[in-house]
């Protein structure tokens, strides 16, 4: 896993989780997410997160169109890495979440890597007035929904975007999820090194404790060796104390308006690019170096960049 003093920064710009009505601040038209991607990168992010939404409401979309109304203008305008949810939302069935990243081919997609309760429903009670009609359907449907990722589902996305020679940003919200990678790899359906993103502090997943995030990697350390490449994610308060463990610990880490909309308590973030820059600091501050996109893609063992 030791990769010399090198951390890479992947930012989750936008996401499928928020909702308008929350923050002013979450990029929901293609240019806001260009734009928010291209500083991301500029503040030191290798890699940017990507999901579309729809530019009048707000909702989350996995329509491909919407996907290429931005993401060749980020490639051509940075040398930044593209990593193409195929998670959409929990409320989208699978082949819905895959077009994007199968039509667009990128360098890395993300994949969850197991079935899950994933609890937005709480967020609609401290929610006094939403801007639009579906926000608060869609945060109280998640009560009574599973967050669907069989191994039927799993296997589909890895054979689909394996033959476009995309590799995986693996989505473990639990030590159950690592447990699947290692079926997974067992079966050879998947080559190492994976790109293992922990994540901490989802309703339905595991919590964001310090031996929460330690037992997780130590699970990881246990079943892949030297095979995986381990970043870690904390969902809204605990973001920048998760990516510090991580970083101190080995690790690499995300952060973005698609994990927390906070910049520190009680005030929101108002950039993609000011996450980044504060876990840079961090980074920075443990005597540590931000990867590079190439750099990053070296590490990854990634096909490299694509002429969209």
């Amino acid at each position: 896993m030791s990769h010399g003093r090198k951390v890479i920064i992947t930012c989750a710009i936008t996401g499928g989780v928020h909702t308008p009505s929350m923050t002013p601040y979450l990029p929901i038209t293609s240019e806001e997410i260009k734009d928010e991607s291209l500083k991301a990168i500029k503040a030191g992010a290798s890699i940017v997160h990507l999901h579309a939404r729809d530019p009048e409401t707000g909702r989350p979309s996995q329509n491909p169109d919407l996907f290429k109304n931005f993401i060749p203008d980020i490639s051509n305008e940075s040398d930044g890495i593209i990593n193409i949810t195929t998670g959409g939302s929990p409320l989208m069935g699978v082949e819905e979440r895959l077009q994007p990243a199968l039509q667009l081919k990128p360098e890395i997609a993300s994949l969850n890597m197991g079935s899950m309760n994933f609890g937005l429903f709480p967020i609609a009670e401290k929610i006094k007035d939403f801007k639009n009609s579906w926000e608060e359907g869609f945060l109280k449907a998640t009560k009574d929904v599973v967050f669907k990722n069989t191994y039927s589902d799993i296997e589909y996305i890895l054979e689909s975007c394996s033959k476009n020679g995309t590799r995986f940003e693996l989505e473990c919200y639990d030590t159950s999820h690592l447990y699947n990678l290692a079926y997974f790899a067992d079966k050879k359906l998947i080559e190492p090194p994976f790109f293992i993103q922990t994540v901490f502090g989802i309703l339905g997943g595991i919590g964001t404790h310090p031996d929460d995030v330690s037992h997780m990697k130590r699970t990881a350390d246990r079943l892949f060796g030297d095979d995986f490449v381990w970043s870690a994610l904390g969902a809204g308060k605990s973001q920048m104390s998760v990516a510090s463990f991580s970083a101190a610990n080995g690790g690499h880490v995300r952060v973005g308006l698609e994990d927390s909309i906070w910049e520190k308590p009680g005030e929101l973030a108002m950039s993609n690019a000011s996450q980044v820059k504060r876990v840079r600091q961090i980074i920075e501050g443990l005597g540590l170096e931000v990867a590079s996109p190439s750099e990053a893609r070296e590490i990854l063992k990634l096909k490299g960049s694509i002429d969209y």
